[in-house]
């Protein structure tokens, strides 16, 4: 798109390492800075909303009307836009429908969150809703950002402890960071569990239902472009996520004692044997 770092580009990479003194601190330090345009991952937009209402913010979210950052996907009519990860309670149904296909036994769901994300979990969120439509009672375990193996092995005994046996992984930069320990830690658990990442189940995680983050990016881009160019953040459309894909590791079905279907694993767009 002709934006190209160190010519007519500067890109600057803000996370825990440049401060350490907390999510609100660092949205501070990124707002004081004074960029063109913000490039948001993870649960953050709140804070930013707070922070400015003129720096134009690209983000991919959950659903941004239900946060307040966004008036419609259409005419957000704020300094954001993005992506929005969230179909509503449709997706989390089909993700309890999938993990109940593989575990019919599955009797408490167990989720696996931020506590940054915790509000939009027990206020509205699709999720609980979509567990209270499938008849499932839930179980919560919330994690800091920056948790260390340590926390995210209490987390998932904690799960454990409540009486979830099967578990959803909200989707997160630090659950996708983590992935290969969250499913090393519910396998080892003996939890079934969904993720929301492809690269979960290649790292070792049962199955996904899960959006393209490729994609995601590449749209940002796009939104970064138009705004460098001239466009208003809110004159420019939140995409909404209409394509998921299944994606199951047998390997992890049969450590955890699961058969696959030969029907679900032919709907599955990726399997790992």
């Amino acid at each position: 798109m002709g934006q190209i770092e160190g010519q007519n580009l500067t890109v600057e990479s803000y996370g825990r390492e440049q401060n350490t003194s907390g999510l609100e601190a660092l949205a501070t330090e990124i707002v004081s800075s004074n960029p063109d345009v913000i490039l948001l991952g993870g649960p953050g937009a709140l804070i930013f909303k707070k922070l400015t209402s003129r720096i134009p913010i690209v983000t991919i979210t959950a659903d941004p009307v239900r946060l307040g950052i966004a008036e419609s996907l259409a005419h957000p009519g704020s300094n954001f836009t993005g992506a929005s990860i969230d179909a509503g309670p449709s997706i989390h149904g089909k993700r309890i429908a999938l993990l109940r296909e593989i575990f019919p036994s599955i009797s408490k769901l167990g989720l696996l969150a931020l506590h940054i994300q915790y509000s939009g979990l027990v206020k509205g969120s699709p999720i609980p809703a979509a567990a209270q439509e499938a008849g499932l009672p839930i179980a919560v375990s919330l994690l800091d950002v920056g948790a260390q193996e340590n926390d995210w092995r209490a987390a998932v005994e904690s799960l454990s402890g409540e009486g979830a046996n099967a578990v959803m992984v909200v989707d997160s930069p630090e659950t996708f960071q983590n992935s290969a320990l969250i499913a090393k830690l519910l396998t080892d658990a003996r939890l079934p569990a969904i993720f929301a990442f492809t690269e979960s189940v290649e790292a070792g995680g049962l199955m996904a239902y899960s959006f393209d983050l490729v994609e995601l990016y590449q749209r940002a881009a796009n939104n970064i472009d138009a705004i460098l160019r001239g466009a208003k953040a809110g004159d420019i459309p939140f995409y909404q996520v209409t394509k998921f894909d299944l994606s199951i590791n047998l390997k992890t079905a049969r450590q955890l004692g699961l058969s696959v279907s030969p029907a679900l694993a032919a709907s599955a767009d990726k399997v790992i044997e």
